[in-house]
């Protein structure tokens, strides 16, 4: 899947790229793929929570070598 917007927040720490996500999520359209990469592991748990709560769809947590990349569709 290809996204629409890629957040690089690898030098931020929690709550940034949860509240980084969440200005991407405002400013782009419904169905917008919004990747997330971040060196956070707590970033791997909240954003996952926090997009269930906000009605979005998880498409994935993907580990990479350093960092998550999370993948978030907006869905309203």
């Amino acid at each position: 899947m290809k996204s629409d917007r890629v957040i690089d927040a690898r030098e931020s720490f929690c709550p940034g790229p949860l509240m980084e996500l969440i200005k991407a999520i405002r400013e782009e359209n419904v169905g917008s793929v919004i990747e997330v990469w971040s060196s956070d592991e707590g970033s791997a748990r909240d954003i996952p929570e926090w997009v269930k709560k906000a009605g979005h769809e998880l498409v994935g947590v993907f580990k990479e070598s350093d960092y998550w990349r999370i993948v978030v569709k907006k869905k309203r």
